[in-house]
């Protein structure tokens, strides 16, 4: 197969996709959690038991849409169509998932089910096309690595903006009408999400071309599971996913409760990690030119754990100065491994086709879709569980127990998970040395066993 190089307008146009998102993405990580609890008027416990039992859809779902990627395909493309048509739907769900109905408790709490079961389907829709289009853009591993490096800072640009404008934006309303703000600000992002799609379908070709295995789903999850790299993929995916979500969820809480921050601050707060991560996306991919990318997830996300564990204990309630300091690097070093995550999936795909014969590509994309959310959901649940445990009450002054609660879900407990990610990737074998050997047809993983002992043999960094 024939390697293609992407230009730089449609890397652009593939970044554009990930903007939109990462509109949900953002919104989903680092503030739905706080805008429940404190703005829409959940309990902790409920919200706990809505993201845990949303997930379930999504297995379902999840592995329906990489089936239905893998047997269709248009005039457009096998993946691409999927950003035009569904963007507006896309962008409504979105909105509808942030708008405050005048109702009592319990209807609330229906409406807060129906609009992001709604949000979660149609995010399903068009992430599962999305992340799986990179394998047909090109089948060259560093301009998949490049392309991805374009994707992910276009992504921390979406988080920035979630982080920065829908706070400001929605307190510049006043106190007393913030759920009326946050319908606006988050009505603007989905907006600005429905002509990223747009533009992404425009901008994207697919260029290389394959026939999908036409088995039935639960053959082609046998095959998959026999994909020893994918699997790889799916605990780092599910653990790393844990700790990123915990983290994010619970910045708000940390700014506001844990340092006594205004609005202001809150937003700034949020603003630093993202400004981090967008740092972190440029220096991954200057970093993987020259050293090797398997060695860096690896170490960046053990080095996660430690950073974690010496923030909890270096800063204290107020310490304004420091915990900016080490949010700014826990949040860069976390980052460093984004780029290598998501061109490793379109890796593992080709590395279960030379080991099996048999290639299973929507299921796979699906798969990793399916093991995110369920680290979203696990997150989401631990986050209302954990505030409830600490006895979290919002918007009022929090308890000495209450704020070493929020503390801890803010470093030693996804730092815990981090850690784990950096443990599960030491299995990992594919390296660009390795996957290139690969393409040639210089290594065959045996079809019955793991890669053998001659073949693990690492590229040089």
């Amino acid at each position: 197969m024939q390697s293609n190089r992407l230009s730089v307008l449609e890397k652009i146009g593939f970044g554009a996709g990930d903007m939109a998102v990462n509109v949900v993405i953002s919104s989903m990580m680092l503030i739905i959690s706080f805008f429940y609890t404190d703005i829409y008027g959940l309990k902790p416990a409920d919200m706990a038991l809505l993201f845990l039992v949303v997930r379930l859809i999504d297995a379902v779902t999840d592995p329906l849409m990489g089936t239905i990627t893998d047997r269709y395909t248009t005039r457009w493309g096998r993946y691409r169509p999927y950003f035009l048509f569904l963007a507006v739907p896309f962008g409504i769900s979105v909105f509808l998932t942030f708008s405050t109905p005048d109702l009592d408790y319990n209807g609330k709490l229906v409406w807060a089910y129906a609009t992001y079961i709604l949000v979660t389907m149609m995010f399903t829709a068009v992430t599962i096309p999305y992340i799986s289009i990179i394998g047909v853009l090109t089948d060259d591993p560093k301009e998949r690595l490049s392309a991805n490096g374009y994707r992910l800072f276009f992504a921390k640009i979406a988080a920035f903006l979630v982080t920065i404008v829908v706070p400001m934006l929605a307190a510049s309303w006043g106190e007393d009408r913030l759920a009326l703000g946050y319908q606006v600000s988050m009505g603007l992002m989905a907006a600005l999400a429905t002509a990223l799609f747009i533009f992404c379908f425009f901008t994207t070709t697919e260029r290389v071309h394959y026939q999908p295995e036409q088995t039935p789903l639960l053959a082609q999850a046998r095959t998959l599971l026999r994909n020893d790299q994918w699997l790889i993929l799916t605990g780092v995916c599910l653990v790393g996913t844990v700790g990123y979500v915990v983290r994010g969820s619970v910045a708000a809480y940390y700014a506001k409760y844990y340092l006594g921050g205004d609005a202001q601050t809150l937003s700034l707060f949020l603003a630093t990690g993202v400004v981090a991560a967008i740092l972190a996306m440029v220096a991954s991919t200057w970093i993987t030119k020259r050293y090797c990318k398997v060695k860096l997830f690896s170490r960046s996300q053990l080095l996660v754990g430690a950073i974690s564990l010496a923030m909890y204990f270096a800063v204290g309630p107020g310490d304004l100065v420091l915990a900016f300091v080490f949010y700014f690097v826990l949040s860069f070093v976390v980052d460093l491994h984004a780029p290598i995550f998501w061109s490793a999936i379109a890796e593992a795909v080709d590395y279960g086709e030379a080991k099996t014969g048999k290639r299973v590509s929507g299921l796979a994309f699906g798969g990793i879709s399916f093991f995110q959310k369920a680290g979203m959901g696990v997150a989401g649940a631990m986050v209302g569980s954990l505030l409830a445990f600490f006895d979290y009450v919002p918007d009022q002054p929090q308890s000495d127990f209450s704020l070493m609660g929020i503390a801890l879900m803010l470093t030693i407990i996804p730092g815990f998970f981090h850690f784990l990610m950096g443990l599960l990737m030491r299995k990992y074998v594919i390296t660009n040395d390795y996957y290139q050997r690969l393409k040639r047809g210089e290594i065959s993983p045996d079809s019955d066993s793991e890669v053998s002992a001659t073949e693990l043999k690492p590229s040089a960094p």
